[in-house]
């Protein structure tokens, strides 16, 4: 019975790492865009609009990263 102990830790163990990994790499990949929509807008304010809308579809995604660590993470404690 230990063993299953065990093994129900460790999934929410790597569930939290899952998560933890997500996040970092939304908050990185959201980070760069942002970066790059900004020094663009710099240079050349007229481009805004078409910019902007690159940055949305880059932005979207950057998330659909975390979303994936989300569904990952809720699959291995067993809720999904």
């Amino acid at each position: 019975m230990e063993e299953v102990k065990t093994i129900s830790d460790l999934a929410q163990l790597g569930a939290g790492v899952a998560m933890g990994f997500g996040a970092i790499g939304a908050g990185v990949g959201i980070g760069i865009a942002t970066k790059g929509f900004l020094e663009s807008i710099a240079r050349q304010p007229e481009i805004f609009g078409k910019a902007l809308v690159f940055f949305m579809v880059g932005a979207a995604l950057s998330e659909a990263c975390a979303i994936y660590a989300l569904v990952i993470a809720l699959k291995l404690v067993g809720i999904w």
